[in-house]
C-alpha cells in the first residue's frame, strides 16, 4: 500500500519524507547504544586516571 502511495505520485516528496523517517528511525538505536557505550567506558576507565 505504501509503495503504491509512492510509485503514484509524480513529484516523489513523500516518497524522499518516507526515505528520510526510515533513515531517521535506523539511526536512534545506533546513537543510543553509542551514548551508553560511551558512559560505560568513561565509568569504567575514567576513574582510574584520578587514582
Amino acid at each position: 500500500m505504501c509503495r503504491a502511495a509512492l510509485e503514484s505520485e509524480e513529484g516523489g516528496v513523500k516518497a524522499e519524507a518516507v526515505n528520510d523517517g526510515i533513515v531517521y528511525l535506523m539511526a536512534i538505536p545506533y546513537v543510543l547504544v553509542g551514548v551508553i557505550g560511551y558512559f560505560i567506558y568513561k565509568m569504567r576507565y575514567g576513574k582510574k586516571k584520578t587514582q
